[in-house]
């Protein structure tokens, strides 16, 4: 079985994280899970001092379905109006991975 694997990566303040993974949870899911195509939502969270990473991983079907989430480019980062309350910077891209083997 073939696919893609997205994943982004953000950095909040670890003082808003937690505010901020309640945010994904009730944004970002429904939003991921409305596409055609996606198998898999993977967000997680690794808190470090005084901030907090969050990697978001996806596993779609194929491109075409990624597409229908992020637009032409999948490569592009996706991202909310509120990202800009929470987020110390935003990355441009994302990466994407071809999934050549799943057991």
């Amino acid at each position: 079985m073939s696919g893609y694997v997205r994943i982004w990566h953000g950095v909040t303040r670890r003082s808003v994280a937690d505010e901020y993974e309640d945010f994904l949870i009730r944004r970002a899911v429904p939003d991921y899970k409305s596409v055609p195509g996606l198998r898999k939502v993977l967000f997680t969270r690794r808190d470090e001092g005084e901030v907090t990473h969050f990697t978001l991983i996806t596993i779609w079907d194929s491109m075409d379905a990624m597409k229908r989430f992020a637009g032409e480019d999948p490569s592009k980062a996706k991202y909310y109006p509120e990202d800009d309350k929470y987020l110390m910077e935003k990355e441009k891209h994302v990466q994407i991975y071809k999934i050549f083997y799943e057991s």
